[in-house]
Parts: C-alpha cells; structure tokens; sequence
C-alpha cells in the first residue's frame, strides 16, 4: 500500500505525500472491508432503538427530523468506511462530517460515532496523518467556538471534548499498528534478503563447481576430437588413442557432474547432512590430471610435494585451481611447457602454476569466469591468489593458503 513520506510535507498534491490518497494496491479479503461498516452500523441501530423507546423522536415532525438527521447521517459515515482503504484522507473528513452533528450539536449517545473511530485508525494505519490530525484538530476548534458561543455553562464543553480526546488516542492506537506492520514487513524482507543471499552464493557455487568440471573437460574432449579427425587417415592409430582419452576424460566428467548433480537431488531431498555434498578431487589424483594435460600437446611438470595433512575442502580448493590454470593453458596459450610448484613453509602453501607462452607486448589481463572463480576458492578459505603475466613470458598463477583453523 501507499505510504506517505512524512508528517511535515504540507506542499505535495493530493494524490502524493502526506494528502495522499493512499490507494492500496493488496491488502486483506475483500470482505473485510464490510466488518467496521457493519459493526458500525448495528451498533447505530441500538443508539436508534434506545432513541425509539425513550420517545427522543417524537413531538412535531419537524422537530423530529431535526433529532433524526443527525443518526441518519451518522448511518451515512458508516457506508463511507467502505472507501477508507482506497482513500484514506478524504474518507476520515468525509465520515467527520457526517458524524459530527451528533457529536457536537446533538445529546444523542456517543457510540452513535463510532464511524469516526474507525476511520482514524484505518486513515493513520494508511499513513493519512495529516488528514486525520487535522480533522482532530477541527474538532478541537468547534469545541473551543462551542465554549464561546451555544455553551450555556462549563458541562456542555466535557461531551465533544472527550470525543476528541478519545480520538487523540485512537491516533496513538494507529500509529502503533502501522509501526507494528513496518516492522513485520521490514522483518519480512530481511527474510526474503537473506533466502535470496543464501540462494544466490549457493548458485554461484554449483556455477563454479560446474564451470571447473566441465571446462577442463570440454577443452580436452574439443583438442582431442581435432586430433582425431586429423590423423584419422593418416594415422589411424593416433586417432584411436585420441578417441580412448575422449572416452576416459568424458567418464571422468560425468562422474564428477553425476556428484554435483547428486548434491542437488539429496538437498532436495532432505539427505543427511553428513553425507558428501559436493564432488572431492583430491591431491592424489593430480598425476592423472597432468597426464590428461599433457596428452593435449602441454607438458607438465610436478615440482616439489603436495603438502600432507590438509583438510578435504584444502584439496580440493587447490586441485581446481590446478586443474583451472592448466584448462586456461590449453586453450588461451601457445605454451608447450607448464609447471606445477608446490611449497610448503608451515604456516602456508603455495602453488604455482607458470608456463612458457609467449604474449603481445602490451597486452592486458582479462578476467574471465575461471580467474574470477579461483579467487572465489581462494578467499572463502581465507588465502591469497594472484595471476599475471611474467617478465621473462609466460603466466603465472600463485595460489596461497594458509594452514591451521579449518585447513588442516
């Protein structure tokens, strides 16, 4: 629904700010609207029958429609709290008027005005505050030029006053519903926020588990088909073998998508919680990830030992950032040559993946989906990446983690 910007903002149009007309655009069944109409007017209806059986009617016609009209139009406000949630502003001065006769030139009962109760709440709810202090504060001053002018003594002042006071409260009784419903809707969007937040880093995460999957993957699958196709003729034997990595590499990536995969289905699922949720490479297997590299035309080499004792999530951090700079090499570089270097000074390791390629002078970095999800892996373990082109040719690649915590 429409909320007015503030209390002070007398120069907005009637549509806008605090003279808002405060059209909702959701809100409750529609049959609720009918409740304070209906209420109100049963609760008229009694004043009208107690009015009826103390004969306040009779006498002249005359003066009995002089006695009548001020409950008629009382009754009249009740139908206008149809329009309340529509129009808040006008609504509240609309049921004011049709109800102030009977507060201020009548003796009838009070709760003949209920109307007016309920449209000071429903307009402040609504954010009409300007609308309904001001037509408090016009109730307030009939009361003062009553005391002045048809007042014949003190007493005559204590009914409308009381009205007005009564009403000051059902001001404060709205500003704290609205105060209420802010905060549920605050509340509720933190929710929403939150769900979104959660969702969005766990998206980027399968992403970034599946790019590294199936980039290295593809790229190999892509180099050996070429080769295949090439030699098929002529070399018929290197094309089988071409067509035997093919097979190996795509096994190996479906294994790990059916992980990934498999993750989704037992989150969906309710799986224990114990239970893998991603797919866990280790550092084991980066012989055989060299190998695959290295049948693409890049010889590899291990330089120095993969640390021990690392934590699960440690592996795998490093074996993507791996197996991602190798995948790069491959398909963005004209090496022949890369190393993979491993260093270990006990409170931190350090790989580094280098090659031999050779680049354009004055040739800038691009950061594409790979890098970015490298430095992704790196910081959520509190480490270090950085990538760039060296000196002497060629690209590096320097991955630091350090160890303890959750590491090790």
């Amino acid at each position: 629904m429409t909320r007015s910007a503030g209390p002070d903002q007398w120069g907005t149009p009637w549509g806008s700010g605090p003279w808002q007309w405060g059209r909702s655009e959701s809100g409750p069944p529609r049959g609720a609207r009918w409740f304070p109409v209906v209420l109100s007017l049963l609760v008229q209806l009694v004043v009208a029958v107690v009015l009826l059986a103390r004969d306040e009617f009779g006498g002249a016609p005359a003066s009995a429609a002089v006695l009548a009209s001020p409950v008629l139009a009382a009754m009249l406000g009740s139908f206008l709290l149809l329009w309340l949630r529509r129009w808040p502003g006008p609504s509240v001065v609309a049921v004011a008027l049709c109800t102030f006769p009977a507060i201020f030139l009548s003796t009838i009962p009070v709760p003949i005005a209920i109307p007016l109760a309920f449209a000071v709440i429903g307009a402040t709810v609504r954010g009409a505050r300007v609308w309904v202090w001001s037509t408090v504060g016009a109730g307030l001053l009939l009361t003062v030029a009553l005391a002045f002018t048809v007042a014949e003594r003190p007493s005559d002042i204590v009914r409308p006053l009381a009205v007005m006071l009564v009403l000051s409260v059902l001001v404060g009784l709205g500003e704290a519903i609205r105060n209420r419903r802010d905060r549920f809707a605050e509340y509720r969007a933190a929710a929403v926020r939150r769900r979104q937040s959660e969702a969005e880093k766990e998206r980027v995460r399968i992403a970034r588990e599946l790019h590294d999957v199936l980039a290295h993957s593809l790229s190999s699958i892509n180099v050996q088909a070429s080769v295949g196709l090439h030699l098929i003729d002529e070399q018929p034997e290197k094309a089988a073998e071409a067509l035997a990595n093919i097979k190996a590499t795509s096994k190996s990536a479906l294994e790990e998508v059916r992980g990934v995969l498999g993750f989704l289905r037992s989150s969906v699922d309710g799986a224990d919680e114990a239970a893998p949720r991603m797919p866990q490479p280790e550092l084991a297997r980066l012989p055989a990830l060299v190998e695959s590299v290295s049948a693409l035309g890049v010889n590899v080499t291990l330089a120095g030992q993969p640390p021990l004792g690392l934590a699960q999530l440690a592996e795998l951090t490093i074996y993507r950032v791996v197996q991602e700079a190798l995948t790069n090499i491959t398909r963005h570089s004209t090496a022949k040559n890369a190393t993979v270097a491993f260093t270990d000074d006990g409170g931190s390791t350090l790989v580094t993946v280098t090659d031999d390629g050779t680049h354009p002078p004055g040739t800038e970095l691009v950061e594409g989906r790979g890098l970015l999800g490298m430095q992704e892996r790196a910081v959520l373990l509190g480490g270090t990446l950085e990538s760039g082109w060296l000196p002497e040719g060629g690209f590096r690649v320097a991955l630091r983690l350090p160890r303890g915590g959750d590491l090790s």
